[in-house]
């Protein structure tokens, strides 16, 4: 009698056993349909990198910055989150533009600058005031205003992107170089547009070698110059360098000894920037900043090539939202109008 009790009682047990591993299978076995589903929709979003992308809206030339953008977020199917930098006043109207236009899609964050970080550092020029601006001093400030991210794109807001942002992001930076620029000789095909306009593309154009202190750089006047239009910057190079100390140090020295002037080729913002780059920064592909669209009203660019530029740099005088300009066709194209009416584009019969 104990015996068969006891051969009941394992036979009970192995039931109850059996049955809970079928019931614990059950519960938390997932079907493999439903397990890739679920690989696929997690992984865009989680494995994806997002690329930050640092863009000026300036109080006047709003549009500029939201043409820019409409540009990017148009071409691209990659993760962009748009730093969009501006002063207190002007924060809320570029927030207003996005989330009342088309662009509300997008991802982006709004980063007030503080333009005291510049008090005693900017000499005052008559010639192109402009130029004194204090957003156009945002790029040097880069890890102050970007934290999380070890590589960034920086953009002037006079620029229009046609191919796909990853591939600027993409560009290769040397080791121990915290930016990559694109060199003024690097395209032939502006070479004509240039010298057409009487452009400088040598530090000849930019620094004041009539000034013992530029000399005693060791730098040669005939070196070619490179524009800060477009920057892809790594912020650990750029934090370990100490790169905005060095360049906010120049800033000082143009105070005391005016070392270049805006009437030279590019302004104030660029000069520095030749001094504490020289000889250590790596080459943005030159298709990716196709410049000089805003030096002249009337000298222009094949359509050819136009076409096969992937970035537009309207930089001078000669804005495509205002007039004259030329090529502004290709800029309107990525224009969306202002919802408060406040911007507005110049054109001849408005």
């Amino acid at each position: 009698v104990v015996l068969f009790i006891s051969v009941n009682q394992i036979l009970l047990f192995l039931l109850v056993l059996t049955i809970c591993v079928i019931l614990y299978n059950k519960v938390h076995k997932v079907p493999s349909t439903l397990n890739n589903e679920t690989i696929d929709l997690e992984s865009p979003e989680e494995m994806e990198e997002e690329i930050p992308v640092v863009i000026c809206a300036a109080a006047g030339r709003m549009g500029a910055a939201v043409a820019a953008i409409s540009s990017i977020y148009s071409n691209t199917d990659a993760n962009v989150l748009f730093y969009i930098v501006g002063l207190k006043n002007t924060i809320p109207h570029i927030r207003k533009w996005i989330e009342n236009s088309k662009l509300k899609e997008i991802k982006y964050k709004t980063v007030e600058f503080n333009p005291m970080v510049l008090k005693g550092k900017i000499r005052p020029d008559a010639s192109r005031p402009e130029l004194l601006q204090p957003l156009n001093f945002v790029r040097y400030y880069l890890p102050l205003l970007i934290h999380k991210h070890e590589k960034v794109i920086y953009l002037d807001d006079d620029v229009i992107v046609q191919g796909d942002i990853q591939e600027l992001y993409d560009t290769k930076l040397a080791p121990g170089h915290a930016a990559a620029f694109s060199d003024d000789c690097d395209l032939p095909s502006t070479h004509e547009m240039v010298r057409s306009v009487g452009m400088q593309n040598t530090y000849m154009g930019y620094l004041d070698y009539r000034k013992q202190t530029i000399r005693d750089l060791g730098i040669s006047p005939s070196t070619c110059s490179f524009n800060p239009g477009v920057i892809v910057a790594n912020m650990t190079e750029w934090k370990h360098q100490r790169i905005t100390k060095q360049l906010e140090k120049w800033m000082q020295r143009n105070v005391e000894e005016n070392l270049y002037s805006s009437t030279l080729g590019g302004g104030v913002a660029t000069s520095p920037m030749l001094i504490v780059f020289h000889g250590k920064y790596s080459t943005i592909n030159p298709l990716w900043h196709v410049r000089h669209l805003g030096w002249s009203p009337d000298a222009r660019y094949s359509e050819h090539f136009l076409q096969e530029a992937k970035l537009l740099h309207w930089n001078g005088r000669y804005k495509p939202w205002d007039y004259p300009s030329v090529h502004n066709d290709l800029w309107e194209n990525w224009f969306i109008p202002d919802p408060s009416g406040k911007f507005k584009m110049i054109r001849p019969n408005s």
